[in-house]
């Protein structure tokens, strides 16, 4: 795991630790020490912790303007026992939030597993959003089909399109437009 690294080409766009909203705003993460782990593997450094032992994550791309961010994701999301999900959305999208940021884009090829627990956090975040929305995208099929089988699905547009698309091809703002027209689409 420790070869997988966050996507690193949109940085001439934006870097979370140079932005002073971001949650990682000041965060200096190595190159070369590999500190961090998910159970017995360990982890690139560029990828920044929630505070979660299994899940962690990398902004990728926020814009203020319009009200988006664009987040990957590594690990196993476990809301069983680690809570990820209050974890996320407690300290990373509640501050994104009071920042004007009610669009987000989830990258999950990179999330090995997915453990549930209630829905909570997740209708919270639903309602919070209010124009906005949340899109999961090229989540593994057998994590959808967690997601589906306790119903959070609904929460999230997921699935179609969604799900093999090939965003780093893409700029941010391309990749953001192709994500919202579908999105537009699936709830109209």
């Amino acid at each position: 795991m420790h070869y997988i690294e966050p996507f690193y080409l949109w940085r001439n766009f934006y870097i979370a630790s140079e932005d002073a909203s971001s949650p990682f705003y000041g965060k200096e993460n190595s190159e070369f020490e590999f500190t961090d782990h998910i159970y017995n593997f360990v982890i690139h450094p560029q990828w920044d912790s929630i505070g979660s032992p299994t899940l962690f994550i990398k902004i990728l791309f926020v814009d203020y303007e319009e009200g988006f961010a664009i987040i990957e994701m590594i690990g196993e999301w476990n809301d069983a026992i680690e809570n990820d999900i209050m974890i996320l959305k407690r300290d990373i999208i509640e501050q994104m939030m009071e920042c004007g940021i009610n669009k987000y884009i989830l990258i999950g090829e990179n999330v090995l597993n997915f453990h549930y627990s209630d829905d909570c956090y997740y209708e919270e975040w639903f309602e919070e959003v209010e124009e906005g929305w949340i899109a999961m995208v090229n989540f593994h099929d057998h994590v959808i089909r967690e997601f589906e089988r306790i119903n959070i699905d609904s929460y999230f547009v997921i699935g179609g399109e969604l799900e093999d698309e090939e965003w780093r091809t893409l700029s941010p703002m391309d990749f953001y437009n192709r994500v919202s027209d579908y999105v537009v689409k699936r709830l109209n």
